[in-house]
């Protein structure tokens, strides 16, 4: 009964206010606690973050339609997978 998560590699400008705030604002909060999301490790314009697997199509489309510059770089199952390149 444990969530698949999956990673996502993104960059933007203050990442921790505006990656919560797009989500909240695309699909409320509801949508906001079936994503479980979890910041990993996060730099000043780059982050990593653990979504649920259910939920990434609607995680990619909420940074996707949010006015500041939020891009997905990479996304993967695995941490390593992540760092790799």
């Amino acid at each position: 009964m444990r969530e698949n998560k999956r990673y996502l590699l993104i960059r933007g400008q203050n990442l921790k206010i505006n990656v919560e705030k797009a989500i909240l604002d695309f699909v409320g909060i509801l949508g906001m606690s079936k994503t479980g999301l979890k910041f990993i490790k996060s730099n000043q314009d780059s982050a990593i973050i653990a979504i649920n697997r259910e939920m990434l199509d609607s995680v990619r489309a909420c940074l996707c339609i949010f006015p500041e510059k939020i891009s997905v770089e990479r996304a993967s199952g695995t941490l390593r997978g992540i760092g790799q390149k």
